[in-house]
């Protein structure tokens, strides 16, 4: 039986957790997902996971040697290889390695979603060849991972690349942080809907989104409504881009990076998103960096690219693959 050497992606979310066996080609040989269920002890979770897992193996005519795990989750921290009380999930603060030693003994490395999803686009995405770039994924939050020289860059404490809470808005919406007027607020799935509802109490402008109930409007929802011609989606798409635009060409000035790379599902908007940043951030950023810094998509497979970044992250900790 051939054997493959691959790594443990693992990427684990509020809701599901996706995970899969990925070379060092970053090609993903098997991926599955499951429900998390934080509801249940933590030990049960990766029970669950690590039996889905035994399945999936005996399922192939492959004997996979698993070399090391890369875990993506929120609140992780790359140092201390805990999960610090993330949100969304009620298991306090885990330690990853030592339940995922419980069932494979191998290295273990974690950090936080977008680290992940930057170290996937430095090896396989739209960063190929960069040293110095931000990713920024876009979902019901904002997060962003920095690269610096080839590496993330962690900080002092695991917690740096924390731009969807720079203040944007001084005293503006309320924040999960706790603040007032952060990035993700106003940039995000949950903060683009936030912009139209504003849009749609403030305006008599027509608009299909007026005939939604406003709990069941989503990003997607908008996007689609502004690929339709809709002024007010696309009014919104317009003010967020302008935004994102004028916070990105901020961070340039801290960081000269060679991109800005847009990944998640706010993204997935395409031009609609990328042309008004692209304008905000040409009218605001530095004269010594106009025309030097990219505004890109993920290169990244969506339906992937959570596992890819993870188990990118063990590759790139553990065997340096580039």
């Amino acid at each position: 039986m051939e054997k493959i050497h691959v790594v443990l992606g693992v990427d684990i979310g509020g809701t599901n957790t996706a995970f899969g066996l990925v070379n060092a080609d970053g090609k993903c040989l098997l991926k599955d997902k499951i429900s998390t269920q934080s509801h249940k002890p933590v030990e049960a979770f990766f029970e669950r996971l690590f039996t889905q897992l035994r399945q999936m193996q005996r399922q192939t005519k492959s004997e996979f040697v698993i070399k090391g795990a890369g875990i993506g989750a929120p609140n992780a921290n790359y140092y201390t290889g805990l999960m610090e009380n993330p949100p969304n999930l009620g298991w306090g603060t885990v330690d990853i390695s030592h339940h995922i030693n419980q069932h494979i003994k191998v290295p273990v490395v974690i950090t936080n979603d977008a680290n992940a999803a930057a170290l996937g686009e430095l090896y396989f995405g739209a960063a190929q060849k960069m040293k110095h770039f931000l990713e920024i994924t876009l979902g019901t939050g904002l997060g962003s991972g920095i690269v610096v020289n080839g590496e993330v860059l962690y900080g002092s404490n695991g917690s740096a690349g924390e731009m969807g809470h720079v203040i944007v808005v001084p005293d503006g919406r309320l924040c999960s942080c706790g603040r007032r007027g952060c990035l993700e607020t106003y940039v995000s799935a949950e903060g683009i809907k936030k912009t139209v509802l504003e849009y749609l109490e403030a305006s008599q402008t027509s608009s299909i989104l007026h005939k939604k109930d406003s709990a069941e409007i989503t990003s997607k929802m908008i996007a689609d409504a502004a690929n339709e011609g809709d002024a007010l989606a696309l009014k919104a798409f317009d003010f967020t881009g302008k935004v994102l635009g004028k916070a990105a060409a901020d961070a340039a000035a801290y960081f000269s990076p060679e991109a800005f790379i847009l990944f998640g599902g706010l993204a997935q908007a395409g031009e609609l998103l990328l042309t008004p940043t692209r304008a905000s951030f040409d009218r605001y950023v530095i004269n010594s960096l106009k025309g030097k810094v990219k505004i890109l998509p993920s290169g990244l497979k969506e339906d992937e690219a959570a596992i890819l970044g993870a188990a990118t992250l063990a590759w790139h900790e553990f065997f340096k693959t580039n």
